[in-house]
């Protein structure tokens, strides 16, 4: 169920009124398709490793289609999961002495699975939630899959780091309060390259950098065009400029300097693309700090049919030079679970920095 909430806008997963308000809202389970993209990175250890899991879409049925025929865990429900089943299934793993834990969900997820293993035994994410601050996942499902897989085939080749597990408080995340906490650290096979960083925070002293960024969208705005407003500080910033009310980890639209959807999910803005928006669409988002990631951490309203709708020519990407800088060099990341999406928004970009201001960014899926 982790990532169910995040394109029909609930900014979460945790819990079974927010599940069960998901699934009535027609979103779609998809974390089972992440979990099937890293083991597919794993097929080369068909009949070498030994793969033990849970029954079902908690892992059984994804294992048996990458080829492995797993050991089943007993006592794991095969209908509604809950955190109680992650737990009792890292319990029985941690007993028989694995050498691997590999998941996919979210922080809630990393959060289960540290409370009961901690450091005791090697684990690694596949990012498959709305909201993913801790540092113990793979930038995406597919490098998740590629760190697993060295790591398994010589564990001396690919050091263990402690990296830490975070969370947000999910009632404030709704509510636009950010309220992040340290809940633990967990053992995760280490290779720069195919993990993603701990989510970073805005600089409070880029305010004049984040009005200059402002000033440069809201400029070349035309009256009859619709912008999607993307969620972040630095969208925020567009959003002020035009003294509009934002909504912080939301997704809203303007047209014509006012406010048309405040916190909209990926089925308002399909109906307003395939309406009154088509053809005159454009698409404001920030870059993740610490993470590179544009699109599918955070903003899954914005899914690949609304970028499709929108078209690629139509999107602005912004953010402070410092936040771009501080990636170190690590590419741009996008991740919307559609392939075809993904390889089309890979390659350079222009990244706009300040008022007229630019700079080119690789971007890989």
């Amino acid at each position: 169920m982790a990532g169910i909430g995040g394109k029909v806008g609930l900014k979460g997963s945790d819990g079974d009124e927010i599940r069960k308000k998901a699934l009535s809202m027609g979103a779609v389970i998809e974390a089972p398709a992440k979990a099937a993209k890293a083991l597919a990175e794993l097929r080369e250890l068909v009949g070498k490793i030994d793969v033990i899991t849970c029954p079902g879409l908690m892992g059984g049925r994804e294992a048996e289609d990458a080829g492995f025929r797993p050991q089943i865990l007993e006592g794991i429900s095969q209908k509604e999961t809950r955190a109680e089943d992650t737990q009792a299934a890292a319990q029985q793993m941690l007993a028989r002495g694995v050498d691997l834990i590999l998941f996919a969900g979210g922080d809630g997820t990393a959060r289960d699975i540290c409370e009961v293993i901690g450091t005791k035994v090697p684990a690694l994410g596949i990012p498959a939630g709305v909201k993913i601050h801790s540092g113990v996942y793979g930038a995406t499902p597919q490098w998740a899959g590629k760190a697993a897989a060295l790591f398994l085939q010589d564990s001396h080749k690919i050091k263990l780091r402690e990296m830490e597990v975070m969370d947000i408080d999910e009632e404030a995340f709704r509510q636009d309060r950010v309220s992040a906490r340290l809940y633990g650290f967990m053992n995760v096979p280490y290779e720069r390259t195919l993990l993603q960083s701990a989510k970073a925070g805005s600089v409070q002293s880029e305010e004049a950098t984040l009005e200059a960024i402002a000033s440069d969208i809201v400029t070349r705005m035309e009256p009859d065009d619709y912008y999607i407003v993307g969620p972040g500080t630095t969208p925020r910033a567009v959003m002020k400029m035009l003294g509009l009310p934002a909504t912080l980890l939301g997704v809203d639209v303007v047209k014509g300097g006012k406010l048309i959807c405040s916190d909209a999910n990926e089925n308002t803005l399909l109906a307003l693309l395939e309406g009154q928006a088509k053809g005159r669409a454009h698409l404001i988002v920030t870059v993740i700090g610490g993470q590179g990631y544009v699109f599918g951490r955070g903003n899954q309203q914005i899914s690949g049919a609304v970028i499709e709708a929108v078209g690629k020519e139509n999107i602005e990407i912004i953010a402070t030079e410092s936040k771009m800088l501080a990636l170190g060099g690590r590419p741009l990341l996008v991740d919307t679970g559609d392939e075809r999406i993904n390889r089309m928004l890979c390659g350079y970009w222009r990244v706009i920095t300040s008022m007229n201001r630019r700079m080119a960014y690789k971007m890989e899926c």
